[in-house]
């Protein structure tokens, strides 16, 4: 692995990566410098230009680039470790190269000839919220689109934005074309030149995510532009809605990895003052981390394990059942909430001290609860699953991968 090292703490690689191995080898590298950074990370609320330049070198922004692009083409196993090795890092550059990553995936839903007229840069940033939060007039050649978004993590970075909308016309819904109901659910990409990014990103938690706001106002978008999640252009595993949800479970483990590995250091030197006890000799000590550890390796196996379940029988063409369809999506709440309830009963054993700066216990604390209030960590993703596995009405279908 060739790289430069300009200072200590940063460091530029020299080359591109070519393969899974060696993307996932950057992030391992970086992210002990990612971590030296996050307390400034979070103070300015989003990455420092040379932070973001360190994880975008790993590659983690390409990553997902088809081969017949030139590109590692990494699935969505190895994708999901790359995101938990910078989590391990920071949450909030972890957050942010999850979700800059997806530009490639949302290729494949645009005409090939348009998409790589578009993205030329294989490390193109991509940002914004897909959820139907604007509308779009549609006029000749495509859309007036005028809308606010929320949670426009990494838009500082971002070359494009996206931006879910419900198509209008002559101001009513339009019917969907696979449905006859109104509500036509498409997605525009434009330059973030194009939009007006509002500084609303004030949080407790991910701050250094910079998961700002942003809008518009009758903004022209050609329809080439757009895409729906219900007409994907490939075929395969990453045909299907959920292809940009998969990796999001690494943000969690990676920072649930950090706090056990933080709190088992700490014990290896620190005594109980109560008790002169040292910490490893500790019953109590040795109990809450084989509880955090046995907690961890059954989430991260659900995690893993499902999604190369579902990874394989994608590319088999095999026809999916409800336990197939819900069994990725339970495993990532899982994690989120796993993680969470980890840290938080590290946070409580190492007492006041991971108040005290510099313990990174009360961030890591904060990041997951703010990313557990993500909607895909909800009861509602939950309900979803629950209505799939019954025949029932999932209240938020495209959490279960489904899209009218």
């Amino acid at each position: 692995m060739t790289m430069l090292e300009p200072d200590p703490t940063t460091i530029r690689f020299q080359s591109r990566p070519t393969s899974a191995a060696e993307i996932l080898d950057r992030a391992r590298t970086v992210a002990p410098l990612i971590r030296e950074r996050a307390e400034e990370t979070e103070r300015i609320g989003q990455l420092p230009q040379d932070v973001f330049e360190m994880v975008r070198d790993t590659g983690v922004f390409g990553m997902a680039v088809k081969k017949s692009w030139g590109g590692p083409e990494l699935d969505a196993m190895q994708q999901t470790e790359v995101i938990e090795a910078i989590a391990t890092g920071d949450a909030s550059a972890a957050w942010v190269a999850m979700i800059g990553m997806d530009t490639p995936i949302y290729n494949s839903y645009l005409d090939e000839t348009v998409a790589k007229e578009l993205f030329t840069d294989p490390d193109a940033v991509t940002a914004g919220a897909i959820m139907p939060q604007g509308r779009g007039e549609r006029v000749p050649g495509g859309f007036r689109v005028s809308g606010q978004w929320f949670f426009g993590s990494g838009i500082s970075h971002a070359t494009w934005v996206i931006g879910g909308f419900l198509v209008t016309n002559d101001g009513e819904l339009e019917a969907n074309p696979r449905t006859g109901k109104p509500g036509y659910w498409r997605i525009y990409f434009a330059p973030v030149e194009q939009l007006d990014v509002q500084e609303t990103w004030d949080t407790t938690g991910l701050r250094g995510s910079g998961s700002k706001d942003y809008r518009v106002t009758d903004m022209f978008v050609p329809e080439e532009h757009t895409f729906s999640f219900a007409e994907p252009r490939v075929t395969g595993p990453t045909a299907t809605p959920d292809t940009i949800l998969r990796n999001m479970a690494g943000v969690p483990l990676g920072v649930a990895r950090a706090a056990i590995d933080h709190v088992r250091a700490m014990a290896a030197t620190k005594v109980d003052k109560n008790t002169n006890q040292p910490w490893a000799e500790n019953y109590r000590i040795q109990t809450v981390i084989a509880q955090a550890e046995m907690d961890l390796i059954a989430a991260r196996y659900g995690v893993y394990g499902s999604l190369e379940r579902q990874w394989q029988l994608l590319e088999a063409g095999v026809e999916s059942t409800p336990e197939l369809q819900v069994e990725s999506v339970l495993a990532r709440v899982n994690a989120f909430r796993t993680a969470r309830s980890i840290v938080a009963r590290l946070f409580d054993l190492v007492a006041t001290a991971a108040v005290y700066k510099p313990s990174p216990m009360d961030r890591w604390l904060r990041d997951l609860n703010t990313m557990c209030q993500h909607v895909i960590a909800q009861d509602v993703v939950v309900q979803s699953a629950g209505a799939v596995l019954l025949g029932g009405t999932p209240h938020m279908p495209y959490s279960v991968g489904i899209v009218d």
